[in-house]
């Protein structure tokens, strides 16, 4: 089967993909018919822009295997990661330097194909302690800038310092779609990132087109340098204007159409 087509490029800096791809009802509904599960990633990096990998939440791979993802995906497409949980649900997260560099030296296989990395927090956090945490993070890894996203779940601590701090040091907060997670649009990067966590079932892709319009015209707010009007926001003072990337992945809810809303997405951006 060949899978050298053309493949969809970012629009105005937006990115737009899903988390994974391994999912077995995705192949009865995004991909070929006889497609061998090996050349999944080959196809979907030819109908998305970004994939957010998941598993390394669980586990990071090995130098090789990023380095094989990265060869298998065409020009210009990205993987963004989970940083492992052994890090991010460490006890004292002060002293997990040693840990961070350890993932970040293997994961910069990816080479170009490498974009943010997402710190993701389930417990609750101490202000010191995570702050002392972040000033470990790196700027860059073997010369190559890197971008990092805060994903930080304890709606005790997500407050206006929680995103000045975040500015302070040029880091991304997630914006999530979601009545289960602390949902802020606040800018605090010089990109942004964002998790539609909404699709339905009984919708074939996933969002309406009056849904995919919205989100459309939100992310090329975001590309350039807007705060949209329609979303909360937990600081009253909004980030500077000018052009950022921006990364759209359609994560959970009826992950069997997320990659229809991801496609959809991509084609209405264009528009």
């Amino acid at each position: 089967m060949d899978l050298l087509e053309e493949h969809p490029r970012p629009v105005d800096g937006i990115r737009v993909g899903i988390g994974g791809w391994t999912f077995a009802p995705w192949r009865d509904n995004f991909y070929p018919k006889g497609l061998v599960q090996r050349r999944e990633l080959e196809y979907a990096s030819r109908k998305l822009t970004a994939i957010e990998v998941n598993g390394t939440y669980y586990g990071a791979q090995k130098p090789t295997t990023y380095a094989k993802w990265a060869s298998e995906t065409p020009d210009g497409f990205v993987f963004s990661a989970k940083a492992p949980m052994r890090i991010v649900q460490a006890r004292a997260l002060a002293k997990t330097g040693p840990q961070i560099d350890d993932f970040l030296g293997g994961i910069a296989s990816l080479g170009d194909k490498l974009g943010p990395i997402v710190w993701q927090f389930e417990q609750r956090l101490e202000r010191d302690s995570f702050t002392e945490f972040l000033q470990l993070l790196p700027a860059s890894v073997e010369g190559r800038p890197l971008r990092h996203v805060l994903d930080v779940r304890d709606p005790n601590f997500v407050d206006a310092d929680y995103i000045a701090l975040a500015r302070k040091h040029g880091m991304a907060t997630v914006f999530t779609d979601s009545d289960e997670h602390p949902s802020f649009g606040d800018v605090t990067a010089d990109f942004v990132y964002a998790r539609l966590m909404r699709a339905r079932a009984d919708v074939p892709t996933g969002y309406t087109d009056k849904e995919l319009a919205m989100w459309s015209q939100r992310a090329h707010e975001w590309a350039q340098g807007r705060q949209p009007d329609a979303l909360p926001y937990l600081s009253k003072e909004a980030a500077p204007v000018r052009k950022r990337d921006v990364f759209v992945f359609f994560i959970s809810a009826a992950k069997e159409r997320n990659p229809a809303a991801a496609m959809a997405l991509i084609q209405r951006l264009g528009v």
